[in-house]
């Protein structure tokens, strides 16, 4: 194929891939199957790799890929991004609008565009020629934040504006996702907007409720402290200097408005909106035209019944004078704009008394401190539960047993103790620290940043079922046929209680539950003797240990060679392995020192499990100019990244360290060096200097 047809080719897909990923990512409604999708992607990767030449930044090959940024820069926004008055209160909304008409000199009803506030993080995205060049925050309104290469990553952002392709003037039908409010859109006429030279376009990421559910449960496994909020979340997703870690958390955006424009002019903003809509741009389907103040009213009242069927927050509506000229003539104020306001839905709280405080364990062994409180009807729902987060929040609200508190329905679904009113106080109150042993097991509890976790993880009640999929799975010891439902059915007959107990299944016991017939029962036994001989990397990724993913699995397989050596190890032992840091090596400690898992762990010994063990190969003596020797890197180093320094001194028989300890021979300081820099003066540690290392490893 002749170059000029390739290039030609390659836009084809882009253009046609651009048009399916607004299809699905914007209007919710795809006219190809994944797999036909997945085809032209494949397609436009395969000549791209093939002419890395006709690769450009707005190609949808690009979203993901960029390298990690050491720290973001600047962009300034050409007109800046103010932010909006409040209000709380119908006669709030109402004075907004009075002072409207006084300002203009009118006695007739302003014609207002209501739109759903969301609450993300507002960004602006740069568009020349209808291609995507930068994006940034909102920053102090004058001046944001550079981050493009993150929000590539979000799939409703559109790399090119569409320009009529595929597009019909017909009535395009919106369905909330999972919520069945059908939403009609008005009709688009793409033909009517001609794609500007230059537009900047304002816009809220967010990230959906559900996803924000799954991303604090992912967090919670890890160790890693929870977001408070979806707002939080999602500021922090696009905060990150990794785009991939950005892509990770599916984040969304709606469009509301634009910057500076060229090439196009429009009348009024509904007008910008269809616009919007019409360059592929993702616009809340609840946008509506009000007549008057009356119908923004109605509104709002109709909005604020429909949150708690949402899949995403509002924290109210906003409020814009429709005609761009009468913007224009109202101008605005040192910070926010006079055409717009902000009317906020009315808070979800109550007073109510908590009586007691109790601790639930969670599937992943975190535990929760939950507040057992008077019945109060909060929203429209009678709620008796709320959630105290963790033992700092506890601290912070000092909230006691016997308190008086405002509590609220955060997201309008889950209940949270605001704060104490203190003055309600009698002097009985009681002061709650979380157990130091798990209620349910009673194995020692540890705390891994503001979460406290049961330590009893191979036995716990409330954390069999998980521990039993993580075990069985592929990359752990592939028990293969055992699904989540099996699981369930297992652990809620009674039939496995720990994880040692899968190799003690009988096929007898199998038949007797529904939908299990001779064949399958015979196929799960044979699957489960065949995981009996596991490599040792995935035994001990297998066990669940906090913190311990494959990757480190693999490291201490290599390091320690048996499981019974790496159970005998202390905390200093484990800190002086590669990638192994104070938080790690204590979770790795607490639970080889817990009786209830070492239970299980000779348990699976007897059921026939063989605990393989590697033999470990030696730099030979003279080979490695650093054999012995123990480095620890931190700040920033100028001649190496930080995994070429490791690689080195492994390659020349020396071993890294990731946290600090006596067992360390040399700190290497860069640029920066942090607290481990300290720790290591305090410990009296050889600290070297780059250039020293530099000239040990020539």
């Amino acid at each position: 194929m002749k170059k000029d047809n390739i290039e030609k080719e390659i836009e084809h897909l882009k253009e046609e891939i651009n048009f399916h990923n607004y299809r699905y990512y914007v209007l919710d409604s795809p006219v190809i199957s994944d797999a036909e999708y997945d085809k032209l992607l494949r397609k436009l990767e395969k000549l791209e790799t093939e002419h890395p030449d006709l690769i450009t930044s707005d190609s949808p090959t690009q979203r993901i890929g960029a390298k990690p940024l050491e720290a973001f820069g600047n962009i300034k926004h050409t007109v800046p991004m103010l932010s909006l008055s409040n209000a709380f209160t119908r006669e709030e909304a109402v004075d907004f609008d009075n002072r409207i008409k006084k300002l203009l000199k009118i006695d007739s009803s302003i014609e207002y565009v209501a739109e759903p506030k969301m609450d993300g993080l507002a960004v602006e995205l740069v568009y020349r020629d209808g291609r995507f060049k930068t994006g940034s925050t909102r920053g102090d309104g004058y001046t944001g934040e550079d981050v493009t290469q993150n929000l590539k990553t979000i799939k409703s952002i559109p790399m090119r504006l569409l320009q009529g392709q595929g597009m019909k003037d017909t009535e395009v039908s919106f369905m909330v996702r999972g919520q069945g409010i059908e939403i009609p859109q008005s009709t688009i006429q793409n033909s009517q907007f001609k794609v500007p030279s230059r537009i900047e376009v304002r816009g809220e990421v967010f990230i959906p409720l559900k996803v924000f559910e799954r991303l604090n449960e992912e967090r919670s496994k890890t160790g890693e402290p929870l977001f408070a909020n979806p707002r939080n979340a999602a500021a922090g997703s696009l905060r990150q200097l990794d785009p991939r870690i950005t892509a990770s958390r599916h984040l969304d955006i709606f469009c509301y408005g634009v910057g500076a424009v060229e090439g196009i002019r429009f009348k009024t903003h509904w007008e910008t909106l269809q616009a919007l809509k019409a360059f592929g741009f993702k616009v809340n389907p609840l946008i509506k035209i009000c007549n008057s103040i009356e119908d923004v009213l109605d509104y709002h009242r109709e909005i604020e019944d429909k949150t708690i069927r949402l899949p995403h927050e509002l924290d109210g509506i906003v409020i814009k004078v429709n005609s761009l000229e009468l913007q224009e003539r109202l101008g605005v104020l040192t910070r926010s704009p006079r055409w717009a306001l902000a009317y906020k839905f009315k808070p979800r709280q109550e007073t109510t008394r908590i009586k007691n405080i109790e601790i639930g364990v969670g599937r992943t062994g975190a535990l929760t401190p939950v507040a057992i409180m008077e019945p109060v009807i909060v929203g429209g729902v009678t709620i008796e539960r709320a959630t105290l987060h963790n033992q700092d929040e506890i601290d912070r609200k000092d909230v006691r047993v016997d308190d008086t508190v405002i509590v609220q329905r955060a997201g309008d679904v889950i209940p949270e103790v605001v704060m104490v009113i203190k003055e309600k106080r009698t002097g009985k109150e009681k002061v709650f620290k979380i157990p130091e042993r798990c209620p349910l097991c009673s194995s020692m509890v540890e705390r891994v940043g503001s979460i406290h976790y049961c330590t009893g993880g191979l036995s716990c009640p409330a954390q069999v079922k998980e521990t039993i999929r993580h075990f069985a799975s592929k990359r752990a010891m592939d028990i293969e046929g055992l699904g989540d439902k099996h699981i369930e059915q297992f652990v809620d007959n009674g039939i496995i209680k720990d994880v040692a107990d899968l190799y003690f299944l009988k096929k007898g016991d199998i038949l007797k539950l529904e939908r299990w017939a001779e064949k399958s029962a015979e196929n799960l036994i044979d699957a489960v003797e065949k995981s009996k001989t596991p490599a040792l990397s995935r035994l001990i990724y297998a066990l669940g240990i906090r913190q311990v993913g494959e990757r480190t699995a693999q490291v201490l397989a290599e390091e320690f060679g048996s499981l019974k050596i790496l159970m005998g190890a202390d905390k200093e032992r484990l800190l002086s392995v590669r990638d192994i840091g104070p938080e790690t090596a204590e979770s790795i400690f607490d639970f080889f020192h817990e009786p209830h898992n070492i239970k299980v762990i000779e348990k699976l010994k007897k059921a026939g499990v063989v605990f393989p063990e590697m033999i470990k190969t030696e730099v030979p003596s003279g080979r490695g100019k650093l054999s012995g020797k123990t480095f620890l890197f931190t700040g920033a180093l100028e001649s190496f990244s930080r995994d070429e320094a490791r690689e080195l001194v492994e390659k020349l028989g020396g071993k890294t360290a990731s946290g600090v300890s006596k067992n360390i021979d040399y700190v290497v300081g860069g640029s920066e060096p942090g607290s481990k820099y300290d720790k290591a003066r305090k410990l009296g540690l050889k600290i070297i200097t780059e250039d020293e290392f530099r000239k040990m490893v020539k």
